[in-house]
Parts: structure tokens; sequence; C-alpha cells
């Protein structure tokens, strides 16, 4: 591998700042199309989404800087002088080749100029929140939960942004007590999702329960957690408790392993983490100071204590905003989440 300390101050802070999956995204634009396109075929919507973003950003990196990440993963590409990084044909291309025109054309419409709409049950996969809160809002509850089942769970969570308040908390209760769907109702939800994108791609599957209801709770924002929550224990308080006790919470964080920490805070601003932790009890305020150094722990302290006083409100969004951090860290293997809601061997 090159010796990062011969490199140009261009490239060392280039490769600084460089991302994993933007390291992906520039050896997955060297493999060339093809190859390209058979390795995106076996991504999720989320992490197609994410490497597409990173196949537009890297356009501008110094070949110096790619030649390092080529040693980096062991890769023997040196002899391309012509990169063709992030050309909108090549990312255009790649998409296409990898997921067909149909799903491509949604993907490439959030991560560059363009798109069209997507068909069939699974191309919920594809849509954005806003289209699909609007396109679900006026069906029956229990078909929402279904839809709000099948969705990544910050997704799930953006959705009911978009759904009337009133239903909300019915929502997540629905996605509370689905087990598994008869393959006669999914038929039936495929006919209602027929009519929006024609769709002929039917499937029987084990959908929601309390955990998945907990995770989409996971990422909704404080407000509308509080209201939801309002509703539900009005109606079924048991069913309120089971969610809230399989949610990951804050104080679930002291449970990490030091890496895991250590790679979250460096993700964080240096306020945030100030006023999540001002609230929090000793044993996660604890684990955050534990792996900070001796002068950057006194200088953190000083800083939060000349914050004076915080509202709760405030406190508890803070909180949030990392949960949600580390919930999308944990998905993209970056960190190691255990607590409550997650099953490990």
């Amino acid at each position: 591998m090159a010796d990062l300390d011969k490199l140009s101050d261009q490239a060392k802070n280039e490769i600084a700042l460089l991302t994993s999956i933007e390291r992906a995204a520039v050896l997955l634009l060297l493999l060339g199309e093809e190859q390209a396109a058979n390795i995106i075929a076996y991504l999720s919507p989320r992490e197609v989404q994410a490497i597409g973003t990173s196949m537009v950003a890297v356009a501008d990196l110094s070949q110096e800087t790619v030649d390092y990440i080529l040693d980096e993963f062991i890769m023997t590409i040196r002899g391309q002088t012509s990169l063709g990084l992030g050309t909108m044909e090549y990312v255009s291309s790649v998409f296409n080749k990898a997921l067909g025109e149909e799903k491509a054309a949604t993907v490439l419409g959030r991560i560059m100029p363009g798109g069209a709409s997507s068909k069939g049950l699974e191309m919920l996969q594809w849509m954005d929140a806003r289209s699909i809160g609007e396109m679900i809002g006026g069906e029956h509850p229990q078909v929402i939960a279904i839809v709000m089942s099948v969705l990544e769970y910050d997704v799930a969570a953006d959705v009911l942004n978009y759904l009337p308040v009133k239903i909300r908390p019915e929502i997540v209760k629905r996605v509370a007590n689905l087990e598994t769907i008869h393959p006669n109702a999914m038929a039936q939800l495929e006919a209602i999702m027929k009519e929006q994108f024609h769709s002929t791609s039917a499937k029987a599957s084990s959908f929601g329960g309390v955990k998945t209801a907990a995770k989409i709770m996971n990422f909704t924002k404080t407000e509308m957690e509080s209201s939801i929550f309002g509703g539900l224990e009005e109606g079924d308080p048991d069913l309120a408790l089971a969610i809230m006790d399989n949610m990951f919470t804050f104080e679930n964080l002291s449970a990490l392993d030091n890496k895991s920490i250590q790679t979250l805070m460096r993700s964080l601003d240096q306020d945030l983490l100030m006023t999540a932790v001002k609230g929090a009890d000793e044993a996660v305020k604890d684990k955050f100071l534990d792996n900070m150094s001796q002068r950057a722990k006194v200088m953190f302290m000083d800083e939060m204590e000349a914050k004076g006083p915080v509202r709760i409100t405030d406190v508890e969004e803070a909180q949030k905003q990392i949960l949600r951090l580390a919930r999308q860290m944990s998905d993209a293997g970056e960190i190691v989440l255990a607590g409550r809601g997650d099953d490990f061997v």
C-alpha cells in the first residue's frame, strides 16, 4: 500500500474524509459496468441508495487518492488513467443494468435529476416516504399497517409524517399485532396496489409484530412518539408497554463496546452530544466520557457546564437524533448495537 505520509495534502484530506461507502463506490466505478451492475443487483434498496449517492459524490477525487484506495483494498487496476468517476452516463447505465429501467428510474430520481415511477408492491422499497404516505393515506388501517411492515424502519417512520395524526396510534397498534399475512389477504393488497402502479408481484410473507413497531418508533420524532404512545396507552396500555420495552433507548448505548462508541462519537456534533448526555443516566454518560482522552473529557465537561440548564424536550430530541444515527450506522455495519429489540448470539 502507498505510504500515506508521502501523499499530497490534498490526497490526505480526501482519504481522511472518505466513508467506507464512498471507498466502495470508487471500487465499483473502477470495475466496469457489467461487474458493478452484478454487485449492485445483490444490494438492498437502502444500500443501493447509499452507494448510488456515493458514486456521484466521488466524482472529483484525485488520481492519487484513487490509487491509495485501490492499494488499500489490494486491487490492481492502476493501468487505468481515465477513470470517468461519477459521470451521469456511467451511473445511469450501471443502475439500469443492475435493477432494470423501472427500479433504476426511481433510485436515480433521488440521486440525480430525472426518474419515473415504479411498479409492484415490492417497488414500495424504492419510493420516497411522501409518495408512499400520499398513496396509502386513504386506505384501510390494516392495509396501511401491512405496507408499513414491509418498509425500512426509518422510511416507515417518515411515512407516519404523511398520514393523518388521528390514525397514527391505530397504525402502530396494527403493525405490532401483525404476525403473518394469509396469501388471500396479500392478493387483496396486491389488487389495491395494482390500481396505483399495476403490479403482479404478490408475495406471502411474515410481517409486523411488536419488534417491527418498536423499530419504526425508534425513528420517529420525539413529539410524534409522545402523541402515538398517548393514543396507544388509551386503547391498549399493555401493547404500548410491550412496544416501549422493545425500543432501543439512549440508555442502551451504555451496553455498546468501546470501539462502537468511539466510532459513533466521531460522527457526532459535540454540542449535540453535550445536550443529549446532560439528561442521561450516569451509566451512559460515563460510557461516552470513558472513551475520551483525559484532556478531551475535561474540556467536554467544562463546556457542558457552561451551557447551563437545557430544556428536557431539547435533551430528548438530541438523544433521538443520536439514536437514529446509531441505527443507521448499525445497519451499515459500522457499529454493533446490543440492546432491546435486537437478537444477538
